[in-house]
């Protein structure tokens, strides 16, 4: 499954006031994960992403994603369980006029579609071990 967001800034904001995009997913790992910064956001509109106050993307703390006619792609293996499916952009733009959308896409699959052995039954099957 591949969810979609997106948010158009509608006004100059820090860090501090960006605009909470609510993107609400289903149980299951996160296995990519896309954020299209379109033609004109001239390295000025920022996204990171949030489950609760954890900042998960960028990696590193603090730091944000940006970019202008570019989509930031990566793998992830991430899990979420039932009850904590729930994520938040914080998105933020420091232009002044002709604001671009900033489309988030998020793919979900089941963790057995992903890794559809346990640990065990794999040490297991290596072992021949029934």
């Amino acid at each position: 499954m591949f969810y979609v967001y997106s948010h158009t800034p509608t006004e100059a904001l820090t860090e501090a006031t960006a605009y909470k995009l609510q993107i609400p997913l289903t149980s299951g790992v996160i296995h990519q994960v896309d954020v299209l910064f379109q033609d004109g956001c001239n390295h000025e509109t920022f996204v990171q992403i949030y489950q609760a106050n954890f900042q998960l993307w960028p990696s590193n703390r603090g730091e944000e994603l940006r970019g202008n006619a570019t989509v930031v792609s990566f793998r992830e293996f991430y899990e979420l369980a039932a009850g904590g499916t729930d994520l938040t952009a914080h998105i933020w733009s420091t232009l002044t006029s002709a604001w671009k959308e900033v489309i988030i896409q998020i793919g979900v699959l089941p963790k057995r579609i992903i890794q559809p052995m346990s640990f065990d039954e794999l040490l297991g099957a290596a072992a021949g071990i029934e």
